[in-house]
């Protein structure tokens, strides 16, 4: 058998990827398992954004390949959405690249920046996608500590007593995954001031604003990021749509351009339905983002009372789409939560996933309906009694 390339050797399989096998194969033995551990949408996307969809299979060249840089109704949809949200104003023609979701984007970011030997900061706790791209482009992980005493913050002064002079990019996460927490706008404007110090791109991977938030955030509102910062973003949680695959990145005409230089060599365009349920996406009010968030806030109201019967800490000031928590004392995160799934049949995610100082702590998703949810917190206080 053809070996493996070595690019592999420090790369696993994803964590989700290996456990989610097992859980379909307790399933499947007749082990009424409940996942709560996932950050997939099961609420079901805006009907316009359908319709549309629907609309344009009749379109003459509705099968045909599309522009890598997607049709002008997406960009402008995105140019409008920054404007009208984040108070951004960004150039449709030059300053966006729709993407087949923003997983993609980091990997294309990746290879539009990185050699083999550059480092890149990467957050911990934060998404492990951000390490397995870094490795398989054969450039170094350097990890940031972010802690519940610095709200999940970057420390500066502990990050500059390390040599950044090989550090090219810099991943934030902001509403952070799994966190939850929340950057301000002074938080921002210090990461462009450290960005510009150090001569640093900084990447805001900025999926989950419009998730239990009422004050969304670019990082690109702060004046002077684009010199130093792009954005990534995703229409996945915010409307529901995480198996269409639609995101963006945004920033300078020229960091763009050589972000393309990947893309267009990587797949040939979106499909024209998606961009079209993407366009009308992006003009739905604000009344979208309430409902879907009066649904949120029922299910956390539930996942909250689950942890309480677990003996575990929150945040209620968080946002996004999952609840974090922290573990009783002398509580480890994988032999909890294993031990949740085979005794109780109860699937949530360990910290460590997300990192080393993700020890101590879970993460549960809000994208469990309610039935489901309370019938965890049945199965939790039931076997107190």
């Amino acid at each position: 058998m053809i070996q493996k390339a070595d690019r592999l050797n420090d790369v696993q399989e994803y964590y989700f990827s290996k456990k989610l096998r097992e859980v379909a194969g307790l399933i499947h033995d007749g082990k009424p398992v409940i996942n709560m551990a996932i950050g997939s949408p099961d609420l079901q996307p805006p009907p316009t954004v359908v319709e549309a969809l629907k609309e344009t299979m009749q379109l003459e060249n509705a099968h045909k390949y599309q522009s890598y840089q997607g049709i002008p109704a997406l960009r402008d949809g995105i140019c409008n959405f920054y404007k009208e949200n984040y108070n951004v104003v960004i150039n449709s023609a030059t300053e966006i690249l729709p993407l087949m979701g923003s997983k993609e984007g980091i990997m294309h970011i990746s290879l539009a920046f990185l050699n083999k030997g550059d480092q890149v900061l990467i957050p911990n706790p934060g998404y492990p996608t951000y390490a397995s791209v870094t490795k398989l482009i054969e450039a170094q992980p350097v990890l940031y500590n972010l802690t519940e005493e610095s709200n999940w913050l970057p420390n500066f002064l502990e990050i500059e007593k390390q040599d950044l002079s090989k550090v090219k990019i810099m991943w934030v996460n902001y509403p952070h995954m799994p966190t939850g927490a929340v950057a301000s706008k002074e938080d921002f404007q210090q990461l462009v001031s450290f960005a510009k110090k150090h001569q640093i791109l900084i990447v805001n991977d900025n999926p989950y604003s419009f998730v239990l938030n009422n004050n969304p955030q670019s990082i690109l509102a702060i004046e002077g990021a684009k010199e130093v910062a792009i954005e990534l973003n995703s229409l996945s949680k915010s409307f529901n749509m995480a198996g269409w695959r639609v995101g963006m990145v945004v920033g300078a005409a020229e960091t763009i351009k050589i972000i393309l230089q990947v893309k267009s060599n990587m797949d040939s365009g979106m499909f024209l339905g998606i961009q079209k349920g993407a366009v009308a996406a992006l003009k739905l009010s604000s009344s979208w983002f309430e409902k879907q968030d009066a649904i949120y806030k029922k299910r956390r109201a539930i996942v909250w009372r689950i942890f309480e019967a677990l003996n575990c800490t929150y945040d209620t000031s968080i946002s996004g789409l999952f609840v974090w928590a922290k573990l009783p004392k002398g509580e480890t995160s994988e032999k909890f939560t294993d031990e949740l799934l085979y005794k109780k049949d109860v699937f949530i995610s360990p910290g460590t996933v997300f990192g080393s100082n993700g020890e101590g702590y879970i993460r549960a998703s809000l994208c469990v309906s309610e039935v489901a949810l309370n019938k965890v917190l049945s199965r939790l206080t039931t076997s107190k009694k």
